[in-house]
């Protein structure tokens, strides 16, 4: 029984009991689907970033590591630049900012502070709601443990965020969110997010929620090239079904390089 036991122990051990070392070949991520990490573009590099979402929309982004604690980056697009119909962008560049408070170690995970104005979707403007249909996570702060594991990296993520732009409809509450990444090989990794959403809930916005309890999304990311991730995201799994009748899928595209 006691062999038994150590056996168990020793594997366990050798599954998740690795902390991420420092120099991995394969860093953390910055942001999982939508939610932001701990983790920070290394200095000297910078990220081309292209989401395709749904209607034809598209979003921009552009962020550079200023310092190995800092990133600063522009996103900007439209909800329907892909089609036929009249181009709506959106009304104003968003920015991306992050600083790494506290590094991680074996014992305490990697904490960050942040400010991300970029939402996702429709932008209703001119109403009594001025926001994104997904509202943007706002100033946060984004806690990450990170482990080796025989298959790759397996992170855990969570934070809270108060969104200060997007308050027209009344809602202020601060939120809440979490996810996980599993490098299942040095080319695949799978995602898994959800952002409580509790700054939507207010009665002004039951009309444009068109999700149920918050947003939960799913993606699988393939490392086409070195510095080159493809990814196709599953989002909004837990929908209204009163409002609508399926899920969100999108592609991101991301492309980091060094200076």
């Amino acid at each position: 029984m006691k062999n038994k036991r150590y056996t168990l122990l020793l594997l366990l051990t050798t599954l998740f009991g690795q902390t991420y070392p420092t120099g991995q070949n394969y860093p953390p991520p910055t942001d999982l689907i939508t939610v932001p990490t701990a983790a920070t573009l290394m200095r000297g590099s910078f990220s081309l970033g292209m989401r395709i979402q749904g209607g034809g929309g598209m979003i921009m982004g552009l962020r550079a590591g200023i310092t190995d604690r800092f990133q600063f980056g522009l996103s900007y697009g439209s909800s329907n630049l892909i089609g036929d119909d009249s181009l709506r962008w959106y009304p104003r560049p968003e920015a991306n900012l992050k600083y790494m408070l506290m590094d991680e170690s074996i014992t305490m995970p990697g904490v960050a502070i942040g400010l991300n104005t970029q939402g996702f979707g429709n932008f209703h403007e001119g109403d009594s709601l001025n926001r994104y249909d997904m509202k943007a996570y706002g100033f946060y702060m984004s806690a990450s443990k990170n482990w080796k594991t025989v298959f790759g990296n397996l992170g855990l993520h969570s934070g809270v965020g108060y969104n200060f732009t997007e308050i027209d409809d009344g809602d202020e509450d601060p939120n809440i969110f979490f996810g996980m990444d599993i490098e299942l090989n040095p080319e695949f990794s799978i995602l898994m997010e959800y952002n409580a959403a509790l700054n939507e809930n207010n009665m002004t916005t039951e009309t444009l929620a068109i999700s149920r309890g918050g947003y939960l999304n799913a993606a699988i990311r393939w490392t086409f090239v070195e510095h080159l991730h493809l990814e196709l995201n599953l989002n909004n799994l837990l929908f209204d079904k009163d409002k609508v009748d399926y899920f969100k899928r999108e592609i991101k595209i991301i492309y980091i390089e060094y200076f």
